[in-house]
């Protein structure tokens, strides 16, 4: 199957090259092209990322908090079932949600909460709330990444008007880039030029904040194209 798809990449790239009336690409390229993609080069870093730990933390709350979205902070993961029932219960929320199938989400002691509706899976269209692990988040704009997998179903992130997110205090970082860096690193991906394997997410969405759009009159509208409510739960799991 690999072969197969190698092949058709390479008369798809042929047909474009032989339109552009352009030959194979030089060796000398080719090899500076593939170094390149194994490198991850850096850009410019911010200098509003690159503040001592404390600061990052409190921008990245910040950011988040000017973009609409709630944070409550939880000291255990004991903690977490009681605050998403008190969110809920605050909002005026049905207390039913759907839990991403994820080992961190699942083993929380949700039974201590006998009023707390819990099913786990992707969303289904009646599913109004939805409570996920965020992956990463970061404290230059207060986006939080969202890889897609069988742990967790992108539907988790758009279909329900309440999203509440799982984030722990570790896994804010500075810069875009050392996302990246965490999932290269965390989800193996691997590049051994053409032919290589990756294993990158299919998808990665990034969210900050509740969804929103001003198109029409330039009036801000939350909930346009995915989640009206966005709650997130920082989990602090680092020392002082």
């Amino acid at each position: 199957m690999a072969g197969a798809e190698t092949d058709a990449r390479s008369r798809m790239l042929g047909r474009i090259r032989r339109g552009l009336k352009r030959g194979p690409l030089p060796e000398s390229v080719a090899s500076g092209l593939t170094e390149r993609l194994k490198s991850h080069p850096r850009n410019l870093i911010p200098a509003r990322s690159r503040i001592p730990r404390a600061e990052q933390l409190a921008l990245w709350k910040a950011n988040i908090v000017k973009e609409h979205g709630t944070v409550a902070e939880a000291a255990s993961e004991a903690e977490i079932p009681g605050l998403v029932a008190d969110y809920l219960a605050s909002q005026n929320i049905p207390p039913v949600v759907r839990i991403a199938p994820d080992p961190s989400i699942a083993a929380l002691p949700w039974g201590e909460r006998p009023l707390l509706s819990v099913a786990v899976g992707r969303a289904e269209a009646q599913d109004t709330v939805s409570v996920t692990p965020c992956f990463a988040a970061v404290a230059e704009t207060g986006t939080m990444f969202f890889p897609s997998g069988p742990h967790h179903p992108t539907t988790l992130n758009i279909m329900p008007e309440t999203q509440i997110v799982v984030l722990r205090q570790s896994r804010i970082v500075g810069a875009y880039e050392e996302v990246w860096d965490l999932l290269r690193r965390e989800q193996g991906s691997v590049w051994d030029g053409p032919t290589g394997t990756r294993f990158m997410p299919r998808n990665v969405m990034l969210v900050t904040g509740p969804s929103r759009t001003a198109d029409i009159e330039q009036t801000i509208e939350l909930g346009a194209h995915g989640p009206r409510r966005v709650h997130v739960i920082l989990l602090k799991d680092e020392q002082p």
